[in-house]
């Protein structure tokens, strides 16, 4: 079995330092209380971030998502983007990283006063954690591909649990990924409500027929930064591209598949339901590979001056 998030080990992470409300501590003093309200009930939100050469690829879309799903679930960040911005400077300076980093910045709202489930009940205010490791997506994922299934478990309704929200609570994707790691696939393909293809358990998806690149309306998924990028990049590259409902059977018929993400930028699919996805030459793909990371080299160049 593989993920998308598949790096092979490095040594550094062993010693990295974490911040946790404002203090950097090695990763085996960091430390949360068992009160609080995110592992107590996963009441939090978080976002996934990437280094490139010293810049944080594309930070403030990332914190404009961020805020916005705080303000929904009314959680007070206590602190604005520029203060994020220093505590992830000061974590980077600290761990001295550079490049092929992966961050995990995690807000919760913090400490309750007894183990349940009103958000008043939360009096300390808000728990806020920034986890950064050396990681960089192995190349063999780019040859081989990752495998999906098709799984029961649904991506909601917005009056539900909004998929917007890059909530702490997880457990609806991770048991579409069990669902698909029971049926020999490395990770699950979900559908919506409508039983229209939607997205994987950890990133959106593509799919590419007949010269077109496809992809769910968006309705029911995490509106990825990457998968916007992607879309952006396929309209002003004369690429044609779709936001739109579509079923299985389209999807085992495209010529290319891929995922999107922070962590793997583009992930090609090899095959879903053990229906071997086109012919494995994947030109739109390589193409879109190609113009996400001249797009990266601008968008770093431009604000390294």
């Amino acid at each position: 079995m593989t993920t998308t998030h598949e790096a092979d080990e490095d040594v550094r992470n062993r010693d990295i330092k974490i911040y946790v409300n404002g203090e950097i501590v090695h990763r085996d003093a960091a430390k949360v209380s068992v009160y609080d309200a995110g592992f107590m009930l996963g009441d939090g939100i978080w976002e996934g971030m990437r280094l490139y050469d010293g810049v944080w690829a594309f930070f403030d879309e990332h914190m404009d998502r961020f805020f916005n799903s705080c303000k929904a679930i009314s959680l007070d960040v206590g602190m604005d983007v520029e203060g994020i911005r220093a505590a992830m400077r000061a974590t980077q300076e600290a761990n001295d990283m550079h490049a092929d980093v992966h961050c995990r910045l995690m807000l919760t709202r913090g400490i309750k006063d007894k183990p349940f489930q009103h958000p008043k009940l939360s009096t300390t205010g808000p728990t806020l954690v920034i986890i950064m490791e050396h990681s960089k997506p192995v190349d063999r994922l780019q040859t081989r591909g990752i495998r999906l299934a098709s799984v029961p478990q649904v991506r909601g309704l917005p009056h539900s649990q909004d998929p917007k929200l890059n909530s702490h609570s997880k457990l609806n994707c991770i048991i579409a990924c069990l669902q698909a790691e029971q049926a020999g696939a490395d990770e699950a393909l979900m559908l919506d409500p409508h039983g229209f293809v939607n997205t994987t358990n950890a990133c959106n998806f593509f799919i590419v027929r007949r010269g077109e690149v496809w992809t769910s309306t968006g309705d029911y998924c995490m509106n990825g930064v990457t998968r916007q990028k992607v879309i952006d990049l396929c309209r002003a590259n004369g690429i044609p591209v779709f936001e739109k409902n579509f079923s299985l059977y389209e999807t085992y018929g495209a010529d290319e598949a891929f995922l999107t993400g922070t962590f793997g930028a583009q992930t090609p699919v090899a095959e879903i339901d053990g229906k071997v996805i086109g012919s494995g030459e994947r030109p739109i793909t390589r193409r879109i590979q190609a113009l996400y990371k001249e797009a990266i080299r601008a968008h770093v160049a431009a604000l390294k001056g």
